[in-house]
């Protein structure tokens, strides 16, 4: 295996697992955010910014996938 080859298959790597990780965290947390309004309605506006909260936060792990792959991929 080649240098070059080696980079592609761990940013490939780096990019996959890094982007399904956020992927299910965000999943879990939308089922888990109207699981909470269906038993508790008037709590929406709290129940809807915590969860926007945790989403980004979930989020943020994806983008630092993102940027690992790009410095493997240039450098």
């Amino acid at each position: 295996m080649t240098t070059e080859a080696a980079k592609f298959f761990a940013t490939a790597l780096t990019i996959a697992i890094g982007a399904i990780a956020p992927a299910l965290g965000i999943g879990m947390i939308g089922s888990k955010a109207v699981e909470a309004l269906g038993r508790n309605p008037e709590a929406e506006s709290a129940i809807r910014t915590t969860m926007i909260l945790a989403i980004a936060f979930a989020e943020a792990v994806a983008i630092y996938a993102l940027v690992v792959a790009l410095i493997i991929k240039f450098v």
